[in-house]
């Protein structure tokens, strides 16, 4: 090559070959869970070159799939040049290392929650959100390093038949023991991290601001309508997982009294069990939350079966009894007909466009509503010499009227409840927020 001949840098993409199984049981259509396999690989910055499926009873317990279907998948990793092979299930340690000896040599076999914590691992920008990614990718490591040290068994290292394992096996126990280390140590400021969440949070509660969570399946646009609540600037994209870290923005009402907002990490089908327990710290803004607005998109053929696979995860993590608004996003994608369809069948349900600010006073509205009934309305007699009690309404409560009295500050104020053990002394009058208007 001259020494001035350009030659091309950019990194090309890797070749990604996706393989997805439908059993009896499977919930979803294996064109929508293999659509979104798809986008998951886009996400992560691979190429789908083709894409394999197969039906069958149960998995194989060699190598997920049949037989023959293993044997396909290596001649199209040869057809196509790929670079890595997608399962859109998990596979067992044992699974994935058979795959392996079956495909090319220079293959990868990666499955669903492997592709996951890679997304992750690209959009974690915090240190909470990055040790959280670490720790699921460490417990996700650890069963499966038997087969990354298989090599060594087979491999000629000298001392006779049987050393020679014994070899690979004192270096695998060294590396459990240093990913279990690092385990421990990720948990460790995990947890003292979680700590620091845990007092502010305390703190807003203390506040007696209502704290509202925004949740739903990934992509149905919760960050861009924090955005279009608070006038924040979270980063909001049309792609999968473009939101990790939990992110919470005020939102002060029409009344003038302020609530808080967050935007959590989306959910998705096939979940794992493991990216639950290590996204704990964020997933605890949801649980911790007065209200959940559960986002969902209406433009997918498929919401039903998101808002079911949100449904599950807020059971999962014990949020599914806390007080929920149900919210249909990105109505501006629909038409009239489908639009009246949806309002008549969830009569319950809000219909906006976070992008095109549809229905956002009356989401407004609705949260101001039920932050309101969960005041009641009191009159206090706080003697003059208890200016801190004055300054303490002012600050925590809605003024509805202040008079001065030769006894004292008079204040008709409307009060959340958390807070009424605060003024409870200086009580002369009590009665419902709803007697006044």
């Amino acid at each position: 090559m001259s020494r001035c001949e350009p030659y091309e840098t950019d990194i090309k993409p890797e070749r990604a070959l996706l393989v997805g199984v439908e059993f009896p049981s499977s919930k979803w259509s294996l064109d929508d869970t293999m659509a979104e396999l798809k986008r998951l690989t886009a996400t992560a910055g691979a190429e789908c070159v083709y894409s394999t499926t197969q039906r069958l009873a149960s998995p194989n317990p060699r190598s997920f799939v049949g037989t023959g279907k293993a044997k396909e998948i290596a001649s199209l990793c040869l057809a196509h040049a790929v670079d890595v092979v997608i399962f859109d299930d998990d596979l067992s340690p044992s699974q994935q290392s058979n795959l392996e000896h079956i495909v090319p040599d220079n293959v990868k076999v990666i499955d669903r929650t492997a592709l996951i914590l890679d997304i992750f691992a690209l959009h974690a920008h915090t240190k909470a959100g990055r040790l959280q990614v670490r720790l699921a990718q460490n417990e996700y490591l650890l069963p499966r390093l038997r087969g990354m040290w298989a090599h060594l068994a087979s491999n000629r290292m000298g001392g006779g038949v049987g050393s020679r394992f014994g070899e690979g096996e004192s270096q695998l126990e060294v590396d459990r023991r240093i990913v279990r280390k690092r385990i421990t140590s990720i948990k460790r400021q995990l947890d003292d991290l979680s700590k620091n969440r845990s007092t502010q949070r305390s703190q807003r509660t203390s506040s007696g601001m209502l704290h509202v969570a925004l949740a739903g399946y990934t992509n149905a646009g919760k960050s861009c309508l924090l955005n279009a609540l608070t006038h924040a600037d979270v980063l909001s994209h049309d792609k999968l997982f473009a939101t990790l870290d939990s992110t919470t923005r005020k939102l002060t009402l029409p009344e003038g009294r302020e609530v808080t907002l967050t935007d959590t990490v989306g959910f998705i089908q096939k979940l794992p069990t493991t990216l639950i327990d290590a996204f704990k710290s964020t997933l605890d803004e949801i649980v911790d939350a007065d209200v959940i607005i559960h986002v969902i998109d209406a433009s997918a053929d498929n919401f039903v079966d998101q808002m079911q696979a949100v449904d599950k995860v807020l059971g999962q993590i014990h949020a599914g009894s806390i007080n929920k608004i149900v919210v249909f996003n990105k109505i501006d994608l629909l038409d009239q007909e489908h639009l009246e369809a949806l309002r008549k069948r969830y009569v319950d349900a809000l219909f906006i466009s976070a992008k095109d600010h549809q229905g956002i006073d009356e989401l407004i509205s609705h949260i101001a509503r039920i932050a309101a009934a969960q005041d009641c309305c009191v009159t206090l007699l706080v003697p003059y010499q208890r200016g801190d009690i004055v300054s303490f309404v002012h600050e925590r409560c809605f003024i509805i009227s202040e008079t001065h009295t030769d006894c004292g500050t008079k204040l008709l104020i409307r009060v959340n409840r958390s807070l009424y053990s605060h003024i409870e002394p200086f009580i002369i009058d009590n009665r419902e927020s709803s007697a006044h208007s």
